[in-house]
């Protein structure tokens, strides 16, 4: 059966107090002159339900929240939205059948989302995609979502005379195309995934083509050996590395027994010179160290005789002199009277006695024996280190002796096989760097394998998802038969029963579910603006409405609101009419079950009393908590009266 949805109320929280409107009736016209808000009011019910709504500036500058009292399916909600910018994603909601406060939804972003609440009540699941029906499409499809469900509720003022849902946006036709078919029954859940799968397979199948062609190009440029050329290298690789490696073997088990005795006791003998050498050696740098400090140790002695020897001298020289004047009171003493072997100054007897010229203090004795004693270490070094450098030319000439005899011992014996066994190794190294350089180009070849397997596998699986998808279309096709047949009956007999002018045949186009007036695509049948695209909506909308109504199997929910269908109608006082008269006929044939809302500005004069009326003026205006500017300042929403 089609799902129950009705609007029971709507809140506005202004600045200046609380404004209701409750809609208890099947149908109900929102009437007033154009500037007075209904085109507003209608928007803020867009919006609250989640929508991208306009809103006017009243509603920016006075309304705090806007609140929707509604009935989806078993679901009896409150929902309510803040029109601040920074809680907009925000929307509270209350089980109103269990007066309880629910976590709060978002719009976009955080979870728990509003459109997975309102999908669920529907009977809809929140993860759906409308995939493009091309075969050649890469995309998974836009998101489902509540918002696109709308778009069959709400016909606005801005499209009421030029589009239908949208259709005219490209980007949007495969989810309206798919809207139609989940809420008239004619696709489901598992098409739609599979058709999602479908065009990522198609994503897949082109990187892995793109890939293999890739791959094969560089191969091909870069004159890469050929799989089997490889696989028939990289074994004659193999079998040369073990060949290498058994005459390395070979090699190492001969050499083993190569060092004979005498090469053995040449070594041992090599060995000791060289231990002797080496001490010999360092036995010169002692000797020549302690010749240093024996040398540092003369010059000192010989520093301190000549000094004495200057202090001698200077002693005799000084001894001849007299004294002629007092060195205490400057008296002469030339005249002085003094006895022989006494002082001229202080007249004591002289002790200063003459020495002879060749004996030496005891002092001097002391470093003539010490600088005699250096001069015999200094001659006794200066031999040690003559006998040492005879003993280090004989080692050297021991070492040199001895190891030439080892290595003509060992080059005649041991270098033929040591070059053997490099050459062995050489040819080891070549093979494991061409079976690297092999391996390489395999895991080219192998990669370019698995890419053709991967290719095929994703080819296989996508024609086992179009094979599915042909299943299910076809176990739906009776279906689909029927009710296109269904709605085309209707729609034909309302746009007859409405009179719209100039058409006389009416009916869906099959594929893309648009109307088709007299062959002629809606979109092009007249020119936007005029009564028959008008008419012609109000006709496709309620056709739509009726089958689902009558047939109860479907998901369409039973919800109809429509902004100024009188808008280009001007004059026409019959067609608007026939207009009316068709709503109220739908609501009246289905009463408790559907629910109309319309905004117009000048109503019929014999359907002004068969409907609910809310009437708004200039004094009065939707937002009537906030004074209303005058007709003067009046800036619509959209360019036309609402």
């Amino acid at each position: 059966m089609t799902t129950a949805f009705r609007l029971m109320a709507v809140v506005l929280n202004t600045t200046e107090g609380e404004v209701r409107y409750e809609f208890p009736s099947d149908l109900t016209v929102l009437a007033g002159p154009t500037g007075v808000g209904k085109t507003t009011l209608l928007e803020m019910i867009k919006y609250g339900f989640g929508g991208n709504g306009l809103l006017a500036k009243v509603v920016e500058e006075h309304v705090k929240d806007v609140i929707l009292d509604v009935r989806i399916g078993d679901d009896r909600l409150r929902l309510a939205r803040s029109v601040d910018p920074n809680k907009r994603k925000t929307v509270r909601v209350f089980d109103l059948v269990a007066r309880d406060r629910l976590p709060d939804h978002y719009t976009e972003g955080n979870t728990p989302l509003l459109n997975t609440r309102l999908l669920s009540a529907l009977g809809l699941p929140d993860e759906m995609r409308a995939a493009a029906r091309s075969g050649n499409s890469s995309r998974a499809g836009n998101r489902i979502t509540f918002s696109d469900i709308f778009s069959f509720l709400y016909i606005p003022q801005a499209e009421i005379n030029r589009d239908i849902a949208s259709s005219q946006d490209s980007y949007l036709e495969p989810k309206r195309k798919a809207v139609f078919e989940l809420l008239f029954g004619l696709t489901d859940e598992h098409v739609l995934e599979l058709r999602s799968k479908r065009n990522l397979l198609n994503e897949k199948i082109t990187v892995a083509e793109r890939e293999n062609v890739a791959i094969r190009t560089f191969l091909s440029d870069s004159n890469t050996t050929a799989r089997i050329d490889a696989e028939a290298a990289i074994t004659a690789a193999v079998n040369a590395q073990r060949e290498a490696e058994a005459q390395l073997t070979s090699l190492r088990e001969e050499l083993n027994p190569v060092a004979d005795r005498q090469t053995q006791v040449l070594r041992d003998l090599l060995t000791d010179a060289e231990r002797a050498l080496a001490e010999v050696r360092a036995t010169m740098a002692t000797l020549n160290r302690s010749q240093t400090d024996y040398a540092r140790e003369r010059r000192r002695l010989q520093g301190d005789l000549d000094r004495l020897r200057r202090m001698r001298d200077a002693g005799h020289r000084l001894a001849n002199f007299e004294f002629a004047i007092c060195p205490r009171c400057m008296q002469s003493l030339t005249d002085r009277q003094v006895t022989e072997g006494n002082c001229r100054v202080c007249l004591q007897p002289d002790p200063v006695h003459a020495v002879s010229d060749d004996t030496d203090p005891y002092e001097a004795r002391q470093l003539q024996d010490q600088l005699t004693e250096v001069d015999r270490q200094l001659q006794t070094v200066a031999n040690q280190m003559a006998a040492t450098a005879r003993a280090e030319v004989q080692r050297a000439e021991l070492v040199r002796t001895l190891s030439a005899q080892v290595e003509d011992r060992t080059q005649q014996r041991i270098s033929p096989r040591l070059q053997a066994f490099t050459d062995a190794a050489a040819k080891i190294a070549t093979a494991q760097a061409q079976q690297q350089l092999l391996e390489n180009v395999l895991r080219q070849w192998d990669r370019v394998s698995d890419l053709q397997d991967t290719e095929t596998a994703l080819r296989a699986e996508r024609e086992n998802v179009k094979a599915a998808i042909a299943r299910a279309e076809d176990a739906l096709a009776d279906r689909r038969n029927e009710i296109l047949g269904e709605i085309n009956r209707e729609f034909q007999e309302t746009v007859t029963s409405l009179g719209i002018p100039g058409i006389r045949e009416a009916a869906l186009h099959p594929s893309n579910y648009l109307p088709v007036l007299d062959g002629e695509p809606f979109a092009t049948f007249s020119p936007p603006g005029g009564g028959i695209r008008t008419a012609t909506q109000i006709a496709y909308w309620t056709s739509l409405l009726s089958v689902a109504l009558r047939r109860r199997d479907t998901l369409y929910p039973a919800f109809l609101l429509i902004d100024s269908p009188r808008l280009a109608l001007n004059t026409a006082e019959r067609l608007s009419a026939a207009l009316y008269r068709r709503l109220v006929t739908q609501a009246d044939a289905n009463r408790g079950k559907v629910q109309l809302i319309i905004a117009d500005n000048e109503l019929p004069r014999e359907y002004r009393r068969d409907y609910d009326q809310i009437d708004f003026r200039y004094e009065s205006p939707t937002v009537k908590t906030i004074r209303h500017p005058g007709p003067a300042a009046v800036r619509t929403l959209v360019d036309a009266p609402g």
